[in-house]
């Protein structure tokens, strides 16, 4: 009898070199293998010509380890460190245009207030507000937003570091 393991969401932080054709090669090896590429967030870091990606996965732990054998293989990958919750913070993006007219528009703005999102724009008819936190927090903030009516949404990647100050800088 085969032995399954679970799968589960995982958070892996990537060093690489600033290079052209970074992203194809990275998504790449997660589309050959066929694993369930949830995110991908690529932001340039305080290093010149070092960028970070954060990559999230559904995957089973072997899978990860694989993922990870596989993302040293590539010449332009400096670091990778899988994340878990306990000691990181990761953080999401939410915009989401809302309906609200002259009769509503109080009642949105106290929502947003409680979730410690920001009104960034407001129409006739309708408001664009931020939020950012966790996934849940960010379902949260949607349910009670539907109850306004949501006209469109977008959704970063998380983004994630480690807590306290031990850092993920490339060594010299």
């Amino acid at each position: 009898m085969a032995y399954s393991e679970d799968i589960t969401r995982h958070t892996l932080s990537v060093l690489v070199q600033d290079v052209d054709g970074i992203i194809t090669r990275v998504t790449a090896l997660f589309t050959r293998r066929g694993y369930n590429l949830v995110s991908l967030v690529s932001a340039k870091t305080a290093v010149d010509g070092i960028n970070r990606l954060t990559v999230v996965v559904d995957a089973t732990e072997h899978a990860v380890e694989q993922i990870t054998k596989q993302l040293y293989k590539l010449i332009q990958v400096i670091k990778v460190q899988e994340l878990d919750d306990e000691t990181s913070v990761g953080r999401q993006l939410l915009l989401v245009k809302v309906s609200a007219d002259n009769r509503t528009r109080p009642q949105v703005v106290d929502a947003a207030n409680l979730f410690r999102a920001r009104v960034i724009d407001v129409a006739v008819d309708s408001m664009v507000i931020e939020a950012t936190g966790t996934s849940s927090k960010l379902k949260a903030f949607l349910e009670v937003m539907d109850s306004f009516g949501i006209r469109e949404l977008v959704r970063s990647g998380s983004v994630a570091l480690t807590r306290g100050s031990k850092t993920m800088a490339p060594t010299d």
